[in-house]
């Protein structure tokens, strides 16, 4: 059994952050073709009951664009939007992406650098082979440390000086 301390914990997270995107478990993304409607890719994110991008492929599985919550919340809540327009007209067209050799590094800095929540996952043909989300890369993490985390203390750079009740 391994040490609990926070340096101890942090020594390990280097070489986990460092394996390849196709260790992440990672959910199936929400999709539409081409010509899908605003209120179509709306009714999709709705009906997942997770707030998320709806990616846009080809027939062939090729990436076409992303309807992010961005691109939502920014371009069509509140503006008297038809939803009847196809989501070409609001999607980003060209959307950052990643391999499933890339590391789980890259895609936390991904993340970080263009506050992404979700990065599209493509082989080397542009065709969609998943999505990762941060819940994906925080419950890989999770999953590596349970003992550590389940005891920790909720403030641990606090160290309590007396027993509880004491």
């Amino acid at each position: 059994m391994g040490e609990h301390t926070e340096r101890a914990v942090a020594a390990r997270v280097p070489t986990l952050i460092d394996k390849k995107l196709s260790v992440v478990s990672r959910r199936e993304p929400l999709t539409v073709g081409p010509g899908a409607t605003l209120r179509e890719c709306l009714a999709i994110i709705q009906r997942s009951g997770v707030g998320d991008s709806v990616i846009v492929t080809d027939p062939d599985g090729r990436l076409r664009g992303v309807l992010t919550e961005r691109d939502i919340f920014g371009g069509l809540i509140g503006t008297g939007v038809d939803l009847d327009q196809p989501v070409e007209a609001y999607m980003t067209a060209q959307p950052r992406t990643l391999r499933l050799d890339q590391t789980v590094r890259d895609a936390i800095e991904l993340m970080q650098t263009g506050r992404f929540r979700n990065i599209p996952i493509v082989d080397g043909e542009g065709v969609l082979v998943g999505i990762v989300r941060q819940a994906d890369v925080l419950r890989l993490l999770a999953e590596a440390f349970p003992e550590e985390l389940l005891n920790l203390p909720p403030r641990p750079h606090l160290a309590a000086k007396e027993s509880e009740g004491a």
